[in-house]
């Protein structure tokens, strides 16, 4: 927690020169003069943020800050983005100051690094799994990563590093399994996330026919023993794989005993499919008090099709 003398004033002179940076840019914008020694730079706002609030303030905080107020004159602002924390509409300063002296609320963000991916890397797809109070996120060059909020605190726990040419194109999680399921251009992941430090709980589906762009699971409560997963391509087609814990104890899994990853020939599986789109079908989704999927494409005509899931699979 960082103490400041007068916090009322220092805000009120910190308001001051945001105001006035922004009404100079504002100046420059519609070709008016100003005082090279009056113009405020940069370097100069740093300097007088420092002296209003202390030396505990970051660069990169404040250049990020200043940046924003270049790019856009009229955005929306906070003092607390100084200090590198955001508070959204819904959040209240009340129900986080834990103590009478604190004055700046610490940032919720953490960045979380993993050793395998030292390039940048790119979030592909994010979701959230309420009842297990976690979230799970895939990247495009291939790690699937729980990050579990039960603490209040976040924990990753990485996938590993997919060695395949083929980037992640999306991920969800299958509820009756309990497993993280993800897509590649031509493979199906299936993670047991449970099984941390087993070796068998990595098992890759391939191939499959076409390159696969989106999925999403479809949550059957009266098929308990199973999950059904919904897969879009690049060819305009709408997948439906059936898994149950049976497939993972096969003997068919080529991959060597020691080895984490077992590999699946895709066609030990039922998986039917239909076409419905004449471009890419690039977003799939279950809605299960309708018994309906969605599809949505690149198709000038067919850009959006809603229909029965039962149209894709007897068996459902």
């Amino acid at each position: 927690a960082l103490e400041v003398p007068d916090f009322k004033n220092a805000l009120k002179r910190f308001q001051k020169l945001v105001e006035k940076t922004v009404t100079q840019k504002t100046k420059k914008r519609l070709g008016l003069y100003i005082e090279d020694e009056d113009e405020i730079d940069y370097d100069k706002f740093y300097t007088t943020t420092q002296t209003i609030f202390g030396p505990e303030i970051k660069d990169c905080n404040v250049k990020a800050f200043f940046r924003k107020i270049s790019n856009n004159l009229d955005a929306r602002t906070e003092w607390c983005e100084i200090f590198g924390c955001f508070i959204g509409e819904s959040d209240t300063v009340s129900s986080q100051l834990k103590e009478e002296n604190m004055v700046f609320l610490v940032s919720e963000k953490q960045q979380i690094t993993h050793a395998v991916v030292k390039r940048q890397d790119v979030i592909k797809s994010i979701v959230k799994v309420p009842h297990l109070d976690f979230t799970v996120t895939s990247s495009q060059k291939g790690v699937l990563t729980i990050f579990n909020n039960q603490r209040k605190s976040f924990f990753s726990y990485p996938f590993y590093f997919h060695q395949d040419i083929a980037w992640i194109t999306g991920c969800d999680f299958l509820p009756h399994l309990k497993c993280v399921v993800a897509v590649t251009e031509r493979t199906v992941i299936v993670w047991d996330y449970k099984s941390k430090g087993s070796q068998n709980n990595h098992f890759i589906i391939k191939p499959m026919e076409n390159g696969l762009l989106c999925v999403c699971t479809v949550t059957m409560l009266d098929h308990l023993a199973e999950d059904n997963i919904l897969m879009g391509d690049d060819k305009g087609y709408v997948h439906l794989l059936t898994v149950t814990s049976d497939h993972f104890g096969l003997k068919q899994c080529k991959g060597k005993k020691e080895s984490q990853l077992q590999v699946l020939d895709s066609k030990i599986f039922n998986i039917v499919k239909r076409k419905l789109h004449d471009d890419w079908a690039v977003k799939v989704k279950y809605f299960s008090d309708l018994n309906c999927f969605g599809s949505c494409s690149s198709d000038s005509i067919h850009s959006f099709v809603l229909d029965d899931i039962k149209r894709l699979g007897d068996n459902l």
